[in-house]
């Protein structure tokens, strides 16, 4: 199997020679594995002393869970140097599924501490990996965690061998005046992007029958498991609730109204929305304060981590320029397109009280940054609108991102 090179993965070679634990954590299905192999592989070939061991192997992690020490038992090589701070050269411990260990925080602790020297852990973990219940971030300083999305729409064009347009996109976002023959086929394929998000898995798949029974069985098998390892009780709530996000992404998520709507205590409601955003399933959007304390306590934005599942959850796959919800369905794409590129905490959105709205901020300073409203067609944006934001905020700079800019980010 030929596995494709994902954006993130330079960040993670860079990090190798690092004597910090590399965790790469992300939704199920999004290619943590994959690059888990990829940089198995890479390693073996520069001569490394490298070994590839999955959780999921029972026999390997009954002896991870007896004692950290056993896990060398399962790596063709002699413990004792390793043990005793005595080998040669270092050996890497590539790590699949941590998660599953029984106490991960303490397992991998006790790896650093004990062999920070000469044995290099990289491990993979997904969304339970990061449920407080199980892990307890006693890590700090002996780890640096990598979070893998979803193929960004660059990386879309790869997993889909167009190369080509990828060039295409490159130039459009360096020359203002090109006009690219191919911006029909970039709009095609887009809309399939849109349509059925960037999982790699449905990307690789060309049958638009056989992407949505993909995305049906991350929805029905994966988000499953998410919600049993994360201890929720009540499936269908748990599920109605991911339908009630999916149908407004972009929109202020009202927990007081979702608890009715469920008719659920506020607390489950609180701790559900948490499990998602935890298991990497939606991403909550606080508002922009420079009052630190109006932005924790005023509604988030909710926005899907991917736009495939998020059409799943509606059963919603009809043509997108045809479509009532496409300028949610944008701004979602938008959202998912900072993500590469801006940590959670710089992308805001702004909102007064006489519900003036501008749809995302995105922090590069303190003081400086970019405001940007959603359109689907830009001709209805209006700049004046927004002028107490621009005389409140003079050094972030105001525009509008329309369906025909999707190459900007």
């Amino acid at each position: 199997m030929q596995f494709k090179k994902r954006q993130l993965l330079s960040q993670i070679e860079g990090h190798l020679s690092d004597k910090r634990h590399t965790i790469i954590t992300g939704a199920r299905q999004v290619g943590k594995t994959s690059i888990l192999r990829m940089l198995y592989k890479q390693l073996l070939e520069e001569e490394k002393k490298a070994f590839f061991l999955s959780f999921e192997d029972i026999r390997i992690l009954q002896s991870a869970n007896e004692h950290p020490d056993r896990v060398f038992h399962h790596v063709a090589l002699e413990p004792k140097p390793i043990m005793e701070g005595e080998a040669e050269s270092r050996l890497y411990l590539l790590i699949d599924e941590v998660q599953y260990a029984k106490d991960p925080t303490n397992f991998l602790k006790y790896l650093y501490d004990k062999y920070e020297s000469n044995v290099k852990v990289i491990a993979t973990g997904s969304s339970a990996f990061y449920i407080d219940r199980k892990f307890k971030d006693s890590l700090a300083g002996r780890k640096r965690i990598f979070n893998l999305l979803p193929l960004s729409f660059s990386e879309y064009l790869l997993f889909k061998e167009r190369e080509n347009l990828q060039v295409e996109v490159d130039n459009l976002r360096k020359r203002t005046e090109y006009q690219s023959p191919f911006r029909e086929e970039l709009e095609r394929l887009l809309f399939e992007y849109l349509l059925f998000g960037g999982y790699p898995a449905v990307v690789l798949e060309n049958d638009p029958r056989e992407k949505q029974f993909l995305l049906d069985e991350l929805k029905n098998a994966y988000v499953k498991r998410d919600m049993l390892e994360s201890g929720v009780a009540r499936e269908g709530k748990f599920y109605l609730l991911l339908q009630l996000l999916a149908d407004q992404v972009g929109n202020l998520t009202n927990k007081n109204e979702l608890a009715t709507t469920l008719q659920l205590d506020a607390k489950t409601v609180d701790n559900y929305l948490y499990i998602l955003e935890k298991c990497y399933h939606v991403f909550m959007v606080r508002p922009f304060f420079r009052n630190l304390r109006k932005e924790l306590t005023k509604m988030p934005k909710v926005y899907f981590n991917d736009l495939g599942l998020r059409n799943a959850f509606l059963n919603r796959f009809g043509e997108i320029p045809l479509r009532a919800d496409k300028g949610q369905l944008l701004e979602n794409y938008y959202f998912c397109q900072f993500r590469h590129t801006y940590k959670m905490d710089q992308i805001k959105y702004w909102r007064t009280a006489d519900k003036q709205e501008i749809d995302f901020i995105l922090e590069e300073s303190f003081d400086t940054g970019k405001a940007l409203e959603i359109k689907w067609n830009k001709g209805n944006f209006k700049p004046k609108k927004y002028r107490k934001f621009t005389e409140a905020y003079p050094h972030f700079e105001l525009g509008c991102l329309g369906a025909t800019d999707f190459y900007r980010f």
